[in-house]
Order: C-alpha cells, then sequence, then structure tokens
C-alpha cells in the first residue's frame, strides 16, 4: 500500500513541475504521462541512484551535496527516456536546465505531499 501512496505522490509532484517548468511537457496524455514518468522514476531510484551516489560520493562531498542536484537531475532525465521508450508515456525534458529545476521542484513538491499526507 506504501508504494501505491508513493507513486501517487510522485505522480502528483511530476504534474506540478510540468506545470511550473516550461522545458517540460506531459508526452502520451496529461495523466498518464506524469503516471508512467513516476513509475520509471521509482524504478531508477530504487535499482540504478544508489549505484550513482556511491560512484559521485567523493565529488558530492567536494561540492558539500550540491552535485546530488546533479545527480537527481540525471536520474530524472533518465526516467523521462525509459518511460516514454518503454511505456509510450511520460514526460519530455527540453535541456539539462529544466531537468536540474524539475528535479527540485518534484523534491520540494513531494516533501509538501509526504507531510500533508503524513508519509515518513
Amino acid at each position: 500500500m506504501e508504494f501505491f501512496i508513493s507513486w501517487i505522490v510522485s505522480t502528483l509532484s511530476t504534474m506540478v513541475a510540468i506545470t511550473v517548468v516550461p522545458g517540460i511537457q506531459a508526452v502520451g496524455g496529461s495523466y498518464a504521462g506524469p503516471i508512467m514518468c513516476a513509475f520509471a522514476l521509482a524504478l531508477v531510484n530504487a535499482f540504478i541512484k544508489p549505484l550513482a551516489d556511491v560512484l559521485s560520493f567523493p565529488l558530492t562531498v567536494v561540492t558539500l551535496g550540491l552535485f546530488q542536484v546533479v545527480i537527481n537531475a540525471l536520474m530524472l532525465q533518465l526516467a523521462s527516456g525509459l518511460s516514454v521508450g518503454l511505456f509510450g508515456s511520460g514526460i519530455s525534458i527540453d535541456s539539462f536546465g529544466s531537468a536540474v529545476i524539475g528535479s527540485i521542484i518534484i523534491f520540494l513538491a513531494t516533501t509538501v505531499f509526504n507531510s500533508v499526507l503524513g508519509v515518513e
């Protein structure tokens, strides 16, 4: 059940990013795109992000954690490509700058939604 709540929160956060960031658009439907991108983002964060975190740890320490923003943006771009490639719907990101802003917006929106819903 917790996975579905997390998926819904991630979907809503992705919808917020699509609305706020000019360089991010839904592909394959205004609802199906964020839903599939949130699913792909969950897969990427579960399997690929831990490896990226370990490999980038020295750079993250040197930049006092700011490199995590870059890692999150890369994971969002990867999830975008996977969702469109595998499911035929997801999000389209125009530039790396849009991915950086989108990943920050998704983080902030997820934090707000989780606190409102009382999810840990």
